[in-house]
């Protein structure tokens, strides 16, 4: 397979064609392959660390009023100004995060024409997807991913029923040690709400009913290395359009964050999770809350891994930011709008970046005064 490309019909549309770079290919290429290439703006490099807050959550989790006011005053002035920090005692079990990290690795080891078999369909937010190039054909991703969604409104275990489904039962383990991982991070991600409510000045349940029942997606992200980690990007400058980000990163490091006008790196922390708020957060705060511009870089020597667990709200119900900021702020900062809205928006017609939020708003109101 000399071009690196793996060709393969959709199962779906017939017509459509999928293509999935080879990533033991990539790793040997001595030269970036110009669809790889990134713009020189997009890939300046890091020069210093970012110090990101470190919330540590283990007194608001036993009910201490005082470090529940803590963390609420950190929380407040991180997302007030970039909208990233991280936790730590934040009750998840290590164990279970590595056997997550050994679960992600069995996949991602597999043969191509292997991990291509649970390709997401067009359209699709689930499955396999190798750079991203069944979606786009320039400034690709330079990584692998697996893609799952989880909710925990049946009886039905979704995740373990999502890998028994798609790899079988030789993964079936996999299936059960994500299905915990993922309940981890929704039991997490709620409490998060918790204290980003109190930081708000609202009912500390005011946004449980919007999320409870939501469906969020948990995403594997594999990095090869890359031999000129200057030109290319493991996932280019973007702000997440969902509403809550939870990532864990592995010891190689990657992340970069702009904050300050400039691109600073965030250590890894075994320990703690990276968080972030995604622009549908941003609306539930009326703007207060910035959407964090972040990236992905690539290692010339090291493999990268990481898990993301992105929450989000039940896809029908109305995102709205509460009635008291908005009369406290005296405007209302962005229309209603569901997360089907803006899901579709980011799967059909825009590639996710730093003015995701504002063109979302544009083209909702354009689609709308289209439809009276």
């Amino acid at each position: 397979m000399d071009s690196g490309f793996c060709l393969v019909s959709s199962l779906n549309h017939q017509d459509v064609q999928g293509r999935f770079f080879d990533p033991t290919w990539l790793q040997m290429q001595p030269h970036v392959p110009t669809n790889f290439v990134w713009p020189k703006e997009c890939v300046v490099g890091a020069n210093e660390e970012f110090q990101a807050p470190m919330v540590d959550l283990g007194g608001f989790l036993r009910g201490d009023d005082e470090a529940t006011r803590r963390a609420v005053k950190l929380i407040r002035k991180a997302c007030s100004s970039h909208g990233f920090f991280q936790v730590i005692n934040h009750g998840v079990d290590p164990l279970l995060i590595d056997g997550a990290y050994d679960q992600m690795d069995t996949f991602f080891k597999l043969p191509i024409h292997r991990k291509v078999s649970v390709r997401k369909a067009p359209g699709s937010v689930w499955g396999y997807s190798g750079a991203h190039a069944d979606r786009f054909s320039s400034k690709l991703p330079w990584k692998e991913t697996l893609s799952f969604p989880f909710h925990d409104n049946t009886l039905e275990p979704v995740v373990t029923t999502f890998f028994n489904s798609t790899l079988g039962e030789d993964f079936e383990q996999a299936g059960v040690v994500f299905q915990k991982y993922c309940e981890a991070m929704k039991q997490l991600g709620m409490k998060l709400l918790e204290l980003l409510a109190i930081s708000l000045g609202v009912d500390k349940l005011h946004y449980k009913d919007l999320f409870e029942d939501g469906c969020s997606v948990m995403r594997c992200n594999f990095y090869p290395s890359c031999q000129q980690p200057s030109l290319a990007l493991g996932t280019g400058p973007h702000c997440d359009p969902t509403s809550l980000t939870i990532l864990h990163q592995d010891q190689v490091g990657g992340l970069d964050v702009f904050v300050d006008n400039m691109w600073q790196t965030v250590p890894p922390h075994r320990d703690a999770f990276v968080v972030n708020i995604g622009d549908t957060f941003t609306a539930l705060s009326n703007g207060r809350y910035k959407s964090c511009l972040h990236r992905a870089v690539v290692n010339k020597y090291k493999e990268r891994r990481s898990l993301a667990f992105f929450l989000c709200p039940k896809e029908d119900k109305v995102v709205r930011a509460p009635e008291d900021i908005v009369r406290r702020d005296g405007t209302k900062q962005y229309p209603d709008f569901t997360w089907s809205n803006l899901l579709e928006f980011t799967q059909k017609y825009y590639r996710a970046d730093e003015a995701t939020l504002q063109n979302f708003t544009k083209w909702l109101l354009s689609s709308k005064q289209q439809t009276l």
